[in-house]
């Protein structure tokens, strides 16, 4: 987890609508609005590639938000491409010592609550490019985290967030 607040519940839940069915990756604990838990995939490094997943923002009043992790260092240092139901808009953040900084402007797009969206970033070098359901939303380039790390999800403040079919393609 990033920052301090409750423990991020993590579970395994069944889902009807899940387009894998029947079972999901659910973040489903809430908290204060600096808190912000991840789920992060031990197994794979990546410097270049794409890491998609299908996402779904069930709840929350502050926040109902989810996203992609990618050159992950440590809970305090990585990538990171958010997608909000509530202020309906992606944006690409770095997480450097713990402090988020948006690298990118926030692009307006629909993000259906209680719906899926499939959320994708395509990394070469410094450039990235983020798509939801196929369609290019946003792109640029920052030199912050440069080398391999690793990948995952995360979530923020009180969003519980269900997540199915993450995949990560290495280049």
């Amino acid at each position: 987890m990033t920052n301090h607040g409750s423990p991020p519940q993590w579970q395994i839940l069944q889902d009807s609508s899940a387009p894998t069915q029947p079972y999901v990756l659910a973040q489903t604990s809430t908290g204060a609005s600096d808190r912000c838990p991840l789920a992060i995939l031990d197994s794979v490094s990546l410097k270049d590639g794409d890491v998609s997943v299908r996402i779904k923002p069930v709840s929350g009043k502050e926040d109902r938000a989810g996203g992609v992790v990618w050159r992950y260092r440590d809970p305090d240092n990585y990538y990171l491409v958010r997608v909000n139901s509530l202020t309906r808009n992606v944006v690409v953040y770095k997480v450097r010592n713990g402090v988020r900084t948006q690298v990118s402007q926030a692009a307006p797009h629909e993000i259906p609550a209680n719906a899926w969206s499939i959320l994708k970033v395509s990394a070469r070098g410094d450039r990235f490019q983020i798509f939801v359901d196929h369609r290019r939303i946003l792109q640029g380039s920052d030199r912050t985290f440069a080398g391999a790390g690793k990948v995952g999800l995360w979530t923020v403040a009180d969003s519980v967030t269900y997540f199915d079919d993450f995949r990560v393609y290495p280049k």
